[in-house]
């Protein structure tokens, strides 16, 4: 389910950047006195502007959507790690190695006599 969500959260992601993309400021009716007018009668008489402003706000609402539904998801895999909480001093001692358990480098290394000599 989340892989689901975060390959629409893409896909809405580059919706919307496309859109913007698409979108014409508001400096660009200058243009249209040029002949450059004509271009706006492909989404009708007023031009591309409402069809593509709510096209972005709907985008827009399922990617807040689904950025939601990922923080979701990211708390519930965090919540295990947190509930877990640390360890009781009892838990620590108990994990650390008793002195018996550790070799003496004595023990493991022979004594010097017992070694032979290089000649």
């Amino acid at each position: 389910m989340e892989n689901l969500i975060v390959i629409v959260h893409i896909v809405i992601a580059v919706g919307i950047i496309a859109l913007v993309l698409i979108q014409q400021g508001k400096g660009a009716e200058a243009g249209a006195s040029f002949g450059g007018g004509a271009s706006q009668t492909v989404f009708g008489s007023a031009g591309s502007g409402n069809f593509l402003t709510r096209a972005t706000s709907f985008f827009a609402i399922i990617f807040f959507a689904t950025s939601f539904a990922l923080a979701y998801f990211a708390k519930e895999k965090a919540t295990g790690i947190v509930d877990q909480g640390l360890p009781s001093i009892e838990e620590v001692q108990m994990a650390t190695p008793v002195e018996s358990e550790v070799p003496v480098l004595e023990q493991v290394l022979p004594e010097a006599s017992e070694a032979p000599l290089l000649d």
